[in-house]
């Protein structure tokens, strides 16, 4: 009874916010009278172009109220609870795609330049979240994501810049293995508090990336000035509208996002050892009776998590910026929790999870280029107020292993 009254009030919840959707968008985002917003779909340097896309700013987002004061109403009808996520998500989505078009009206916006930045930005909270799946298929809470990403980042700008881009690369991967069989070390041996534990390697990352940024790189700046791993267009395939520049003129983190989500998947979902990872996560004891060696088991998988994380980590400095500067992350590991949580620990769930944050924060700088009338303070927030919308829950509830945090002591 509890569970359809909840289920009730949370279909009411979602029609409200689609209905103050709904009056936002008509009330404070309508463009001025006759203006255009022009969405660039081609750059100059693209061998196929194709035209730009020109919306009437006025007539899209009266018709964008309509629509969300549809959806929003039907929620309060029968039957509305069956169609609550995926309202919500196409309400967010008409949304935004209004305030693109007021932000937009009479100037010129590269769409596709957009696209690409969002698969950019998408790439550390993927691997993050990657991260996480791997770590709690097998029930270890990994909060220590953030402080792997860290290490990744500064330990590729380190030894980028002494031996070049792909021995950083390498040993970024190998700290954060190095990192992530810390963690499992402390949670599956000598059965520490996972978030405790996680906290710890946060921490202490943290404080010695710092010191050592302020303190030696200040010093010797020809230790924190690594390549950058350029793009990388594939033939063809990279020529293609929209969707080439987007998927297939990246760097090597990129397509290496893309790779491991894949390979991921395969392994978690259908293989024995994925097989075995799961039933882990799910009943450690039931596991062992079957003769898995459940330390084993959560040791691989949490290393192995790890390096994935070391590798995304490494995305700060050598697949963007080529230097390291203190907390440089920006809280990106945390997000990737939250796309795990969004992604319902899927691995490819896990990465439209952060499609969705990379487009909140590619959104916010291009917003600034455009010169909208919102303080940069709060375009700033945008990826963050994206993950608190997921973690409150506005998506329907996922649920973890059912061994996801729980200790296990062999008899």
């Amino acid at each position: 009874m509890r569970s359809a009254r909840d289920k009730a009030a949370h279909t009411r919840v979602t029609g409200v916010i689609l209905l103050a959707l709904a009056v936002f968008v008509a009330f404070f985002l309508v463009p001025g009278p006759g203006q255009l917003a022009t969405f660039r779909l081609s750059r100059p340097t693209d061998t196929w172009a194709i035209g730009d896309l020109v919306v009437p700013g006025g007539p899209f987002v009266y018709a964008a109220a309509a629509l969300l004061a549809f959806l929003g109403a039907r929620q309060f009808l029968r039957g509305g609870a069956r169609w609550r996520s995926l309202s919500l998500g196409i309400g967010l989505a008409v949304a935004v795609a209004a305030f693109l078009v007021w932000a937009t009206a009479g100037k010129a916006f590269s769409l596709t330049g957009m696209l690409q930045a969002t698969m950019v930005r998408a790439v550390p909270i993927a691997l993050g979240g990657l991260a996480g799946v791997l770590s709690e298929r097998v029930a270890v809470v990994n909060i220590g994501i953030e402080g792997m990403l860290l290490a990744g980042a500064f330990t590729g700008a380190l030894v980028g810049s002494v031996l070049g881009g792909v021995p950083g690369l390498v040993a970024a991967v190998a700290v954060g293995g190095a990192f992530g069989f810390i963690l499992a070390a402390l949670v599956v041996t000598y059965r520490m508090d996972q978030i405790i534990a996680g906290v710890v390697i946060n921490l202490f990352v943290l404080g010695l990336t710092s010191y050592v940024s302020s303190q030696v790189f200040q010093l010797h700046r020809d230790l924190n000035n690594a390549p950058v791993f350029r793009a990388i267009k594939v033939p063809v395939l990279g020529d293609i509208p929209v969707v080439g520049p987007m998927l297939f003129h990246q760097n090597i983190f990129v397509y290496g996002a893309l790779i491991m989500a894949g390979v991921a998947t395969y392994y978690l979902f259908h293989t024995r050892m994925g097989l075995r990872a799961r039933a882990v996560g799910e009943h450690p004891r039931a596991a062992d009776t079957l003769g898995i060696d459940v330390y084993r088991t959560r040791y691989v998988n949490v290393t192995v998590a790890g390096m994935v994380a070391g590798f995304g980590g490494a995305w700060f400095t050598l697949g963007s910026v080529g230097r390291f500067d203190e907390g440089m992350t920006g809280g990106r590991g945390f997000i990737g929790l939250a796309a795990m949580i969004f992604g319902r620990w899927h691995p490819v769930g896990a990465l439209s999870a952060a499609l969705v944050f990379g487009f909140a924060d590619s959104l916010q700088q291009k917003l600034a280029l455009l010169q909208t009338p919102i303080p940069s303070e709060f375009l700033a927030m945008a990826p963050y107020i994206a993950t608190i919308i997921v973690v409150a829950g506005l998506v329907g509830r996922a649920r973890a292993p059912a061994a996801d945090g729980k200790p296990y002591v062999k008899e």
